[in-house]
């Protein structure tokens, strides 16, 4: 399943949600740098889908805001119930 996120690095509070724009709102408490916030966007989604931390990765976005994750094991309900 591949979705697309809106990553909000250096928040007070990590959180999914809600969808804005047609993208999947992601807040992290890491900074954006050497690929911290990305790791820590990874971790979050895969806690919240139940999966683990090496079913998720960034396919696009590495250095942006706005990002496509690929998430391997999960269907396409699973990320609408995030």
């Amino acid at each position: 399943m591949t979705f697309d996120v809106l990553v909000t690095p250096r928040a007070s509070r990590e959180r999914v949600g809600p969808v804005l724009e047609g993208r999947l709102k992601v807040a992290v408490t890491a900074p954006p740098v050497e690929g911290e916030a990305n790791a820590a966007v990874c971790a979050l989604i895969a806690k919240a889908l139940g999966v683990a931390k090496s079913a998720v990765t960034v396919v696009r976005g590495d250095t942006g805001r706005r990002k496509t994750v690929r998430v391997v094991g999960v269907g396409a309900d699973a990320v609408r119930r995030l």
